[in-house]
């Protein structure tokens, strides 16, 4: 004679087949994003990016503020893609500028998700109290200029990269935290949650090991745009003179020839181009996971 299964038992039935729902989710959304020629074009591009960061300076072997031959030199004539009004090489500067760039956009990231996921999750899961005095405190950094709140800072403290990296993640964190928010709002009512919670999980593997997971699809779409803005910042940051004069970046290069641009286009154009293109190319593997994981929305 069969018995009936005791309440402890369905519950946590149903909350392993709900965990391990997202694994085969995750395997569609990586074929999906497979699909889309697009988005693999800008994934291979960045890519590139990332490996002429890493092992650029190994390869070239060069001082990117050395004078290598006459000021305002053209491309093709003495060096690649010419030189700057003191007779530095573009070309060199533009690889050397590669590895600061990657450096903060990818740690800046870090700190700005690890800031606003924190956030958001706690404010989510638990609601109430806690919930209206950080969502007070994302309002209040919401409301504040971040370009501008973030030149404040460099200003202040110093134009040391970790100051910079810092300041660029205090200054942006307060979109994945509302975006966290909304989502644990919206799954920690779910049934697996209750579950979970039936079961005598504590509050910590809750949020990390059950709804985090299930919240990561729009939080990795936002941390992947969330690398293009902070490259934008850091070169904006660059442009204004409010890094640290030791480091070449691609902003450096554009804000100390903007003057010379007329005369000599090449100054300015190829470390724009640069910015644009990997910029673009993140936005492009933005937009390809935002068809992967939600493909019916493709389309519209």
């Amino acid at each position: 004679m069969s018995h009936p299964a005791t309440p402890r038992e369905e519950p946590i039935f149903k909350l392993e087949e709900e965990i391990a729902e997202p694994e085969a989710k995750w395997r569609e959304t990586f074929r999906l994003f497979c699909a889309n020629r697009a988005a693999l074009a800008g994934l291979i591009f960045v890519t590139i990016f990332v490996l002429v960061g890493l092992f650029g300076p190994t390869v070239i072997a060069a001082d990117p503020f050395q004078m290598v031959a006459t000021p305002l030199t053209g491309p093709g004539d003495e060096t690649l893609l010419g030189t700057d009004y003191l007779g530095r090489d573009v070309f060199v500067g533009i690889i050397y500028g590669t590895q600061p760039t990657l450096i903060i956009a990818v740690t800046a990231t870090l700190v700005t998700v690890l800031i606003g996921v924190t956030i958001g999750s706690i404010a989510g899961y638990y609601g109430g109290l806690i919930d209206n005095v950080l969502m007070r405190v994302t309002e209040f950094f919401q409301v504040l200029p971040p370009l501008v709140f973030a030149m404040v800072i460099v200003a202040v403290f110093s134009s040391d990269i970790v100051v910079v990296i810092l300041a660029i993640a205090v200054t942006t964190w307060t979109t994945e935290a509302r975006l966290t928010r909304a989502e644990f709002l919206k799954i920690r009512e779910q049934e697996y949650v209750t579950a979970s919670r039936a079961i005598g999980d504590r509050n910590w593997r809750i949020i990390t090991r059950i709804i985090l997971p299930n919240a990561l699809p729009p939080i990795v779409i936002a941390i992947t745009l969330r690398v293009g803005l902070t490259i934008i910042y850091e070169a904006a940051l660059s442009f204004l003179g409010l890094t640290d004069p030791d480091v070449m970046t691609w902003g450096k290069m554009i804000g100390l020839s903007r003057d010379y641009f007329f005369n000599a286009w090449w100054t300015v154009t190829f470390p724009g181009l640069a910015i644009l293109l990997v910029v673009l190319c993140i936005a492009l593997i933005g937009d390809g996971l935002n068809d992967a994981f939600n493909p019916k929305l493709r389309g519209r």
